[in-house]
């Protein structure tokens, strides 16, 4: 098969899938390195929101198959999900943002279909942990909004990027300069809904170190700082105070997707820290099936604010 029709192909299996991608030369990597590395010298990032994130910053494309040339990325689009916990005699509904659940799942599928396209004429691919939202941005795939969140047509915020090195061989450059949407320029929505002011009026970059999301991604023996008033909890993990005033998400904001139910019983042993392997097996069936494994270490810590708000 010849370069142009894998590429040509490539497209094809996205829009069947109601998916949207890019490909990218490899040539671009250093690129996305200084970016990172910028910021971080100009002390725009909060030091231990760095050193949490690390291996996405300071990433190095190695990979089993030798030299990368290029770049899949894949965006697809995705609800937002609503738990059921059943605690007190009462059902406490609780949201989880499209950026949580399933991930490896997806990121399988993807694997999945780039192998089946490229394997037959000799490449391989290997997913790439990196600053993917920066990445997105600058290849043209999307715009950030004010609150540092990619957006793309169609989508709005509610998808997830992932990538892919590749030894497919790809030249074309796409580098642009950092774009944010038109529709930030005439709106502050998200700037005044944020309730921990992360997102500034006097510089574009996020204060990532006020972000309600980076707080409750930790596990339950890192408490939350004093000046987090509880109140401003909105989902099990994450928040989407920003993403739901959001003008660009419009069409996608009431996209909701039922997601597990998880009995009083059930409620205990999580809020517990009981891990995957100790739940019971139906318990433990809901969990894998719904992805909500990788982020259960840090749900005693949230579900307990949450769940304190309903007594």
């Amino acid at each position: 098969m010849s370069e142009n029709t894998i590429i040509e192909n490539f497209f094809k299996i996205l829009e069947s899938k109601g998916y949207k991608g890019t490909i990218i030369t490899a040539k671009q990597i250093p690129n996305l390195q200084k970016v990172v590395k910028k910021i971080n010298d100009e002390k725009l990032l909060d030091p231990e929101f760095y050193n949490e994130y690390k291996k996405y910053f300071e990433f190095e494309p190695k990979t089993d198959f030798g030299e990368v040339k290029s770049l899949f990325m894949v965006a697809m689009p995705l609800p937002q999900y609503e738990i059921i916990f059943n605690w007190k005699n009462k059902e406490v509904p609780l949201r989880v943002p499209p950026t949580y659940l399933r991930g490896r799942a997806l990121i399988n599928e993807a694997k999945t279909f780039l192998t089946e396209l490229l394997k037959p004429s000799g490449y391989s691919v290997e997913f790439a942990r990196l600053p993917q939202k920066s990445l997105a941005v600058r290849v043209g795939l999307a715009k950030y909004g004010k609150n540092n969140i990619t957006y793309i047509p169609g989508m709005g915020s509610f998808h997830r990027l992932f990538t892919f090195y590749s030894d497919f061989p790809f030249e074309q450059e796409n580098w642009q300069e950092l774009r944010i949407m038109d529709l930030c320029k005439e709106c502050s929505a998200c700037v005044y809904n944020c309730p921990t002011g992360a997102i500034p009026k006097d510089r574009f970059l996020l204060r990532a170190e006020r972000c309600l999301t980076f707080h409750n991604e930790h596990p339950v023996d890192v408490p939350f700082p004093d000046w987090i008033d509880p109140s401003w909890h909105n989902c099990l993990v994450g928040c989407l105070h920003c993403q739901k005033v959001c003008p660009a998400n419009e069409k996608v904001v009431n996209w909701i997707e039922p997601g597990p139910s998880f009995s009083e019983e059930e409620t205990k042993l999580l809020l517990n820290g009981t891990t995957v392997e100790n739940l019971p097996e139906k318990t433990k069936r809901k969990v894998e099936e719904h992805g909500l494994g990788y982020y259960l270490s840090v749900y005693p810590r949230n579900l307990g604010v949450l769940l304190d708000r309903e007594q």
